[in-house]
């Protein structure tokens, strides 16, 4: 569901023009100044998500006090995007706009490895930042630590141990893998690319370029999955659609199957869910391809940028560099609010610093998607690389065929693509 409301935003993107972010913006609390003691009103946009009502009046009060000269005009809505279309569609634009979609400091410098440069950060491929990474969820693999406890297994960080631990689960009737649907596999394998092959293979796929999908780093990633989905709990491919998910995460909560890719909306999803005795949420990064070799983790993101027609887009841009302060990192986090910032995951409550500490063991995160072409009839690049999956848990697609037929798709798209 929260990806869904993530992913809403790009509408709404489409009809404004966007103001690049300068990577050397410093996080500061220093009023900002106006000519002749003039107060300043800034519009701020900001959806009203799953941090609360409160969260934004809180950080509004904080900067306002730094800034005494300006004047923050809020507008929170659960259903922004359709309020706000409309209005700048007709010339009514705010300052700046969220959606899902101390000492002085360098913004980039305090940001996640990973985060900038993504194909969400700059959506025109022109080496410049239009999209301010606000909030997170990263993702990964979700696992009963209590189960892991119990029979004194570690958790593999690797596919050679993943290996190793699929057999000593299958000894005792537990299967090494579950997943929601297919479609939840949409940010469990870019990691996997990002493992094989860095982020360069990551931006590369998303970008549809030439002969990617069959390289040896992709062909790595399609084979770790292969792996994985050989070991797939029996019950899942008949339980994966929107219908019956929560039969393929309940299986987590049985203690029927160790792994499964999710999000960390999904502790909220299943907390009314019946669960095994010593049940604890948990989280583990993708698995490296390699022994030792490097993990990275995708994250969804929710954005925040400043409308080419903003009125204060200087002011605009000083408000976004005090959302990186320590001061607003603070209160976003005790709202349950992480921001893709070093060290943040120390400020979230306790239930939360157990599944976001994830993002402090790997080597980096990755975020973004596939890049906007024109329509080709008949392809569809998602459904083909994440929809046929069932097909090759079931034994009916073998590895090599389904990524021949990703990258079959990858060059019609890569040819539509806008110059």
């Amino acid at each position: 569901m929260k990806k869904k409301l993530m992913l809403s935003s790009a509408a709404l993107l489409a009809t404004v023009g966007l103001v690049a972010c300068n990577n050397k913006t410093t996080t500061t609390d220093k009023p900002a100044e106006t000519k002749s003691g003039e107060k300043k009103t800034l519009k701020l946009a900001a959806l009203e998500s799953g941090y609360g009502k409160e969260m934004w009046p809180e950080l509004i009060k904080a900067y306002e006090e730094a800034n005494p000269n300006v004047k923050v005009e809020l507008q929170s809505s659960k259903e922004l995007e359709d309020e706000l279309s409309p209005k700048m569609k007709a010339g009514d634009f705010p300052d700046v706009v969220m959606l899902v979609y101390g000492e002085d400091k360098k913004v980039s410098e305090k940001l996640l490895n990973g985060v900038l440069g993504s194909t969400v950060t700059d959506p025109y491929r022109d080496g410049k930042h239009y999209l301010a990474p606000m909030f997170y969820a990263p993702t990964g693999l979700f696992y009963n630590q209590g189960l892991f406890e119990q029979k004194g297994w570690e958790v593999p960080k690797d596919m050679p141990a993943m290996k190793e631990l699929a057999e000593k689960a299958k000894a005792e009737g537990i299967s090494l893998f579950t997943y929601p649907t297919t479609g939840y596999l949409d940010s469990f394998f870019p990691a996997l690319l990002a493992n094989a092959g860095g982020v360069d293979l990551f931006n590369k796929a998303m970008s549809y370029e030439k002969g990617i999908f069959t390289s040896d780093g992709a062909t790595k990633a399609f084979n770790a999955l292969g792996e994985l989905v050989k070991n797939v709990e029996p019950s899942t491919v008949a339980n994966a659609n929107p219908q019956s998910f929560t039969k393929n995460q309940q299986l987590l909560l049985d203690n029927k199957a160790l792994f499964m890719p999710n999000g960390t909306w999904v502790v909220g999803e299943m907390k009314d869910a019946p669960r095994a005795d010593g049940f604890k949420w948990a989280m583990n990064a993708a698995p490296a391809i390699e022994k030792g070799g490097k993990r990275f983790v995708y994250s969804f993101f929710e954005h925040i940028w400043v409308p080419e027609a903003a009125t204060n887009k200087k002011e605009a841009k000083e408000f976004l560099s005090f959302l990186y302060s320590d001061k607003a990192a603070a209160i976003f986090a005790k709202h349950n609010a992480a921001q893709p910032i070093q060290g943040v995951t120390s400020k979230l409550p306790a239930e939360l610093q157990s599944l976001y500490k994830v993002v402090d063991e790997v080597d980096g995160v990755i975020n973004g998607n596939f890049i906007a072409t024109k329509p080709v009839e008949g392809v569809n690049m998602k459904e083909t690389l994440y929809g046929q999956i069932d097909s090759v848990a079931s034994g009916q697609k073998s590895v090599a065929d389904w990524q021949k037929s990703v990258e079959e798709v990858s060059q019609k798209l890569g040819a539509a693509v806008e110059k």
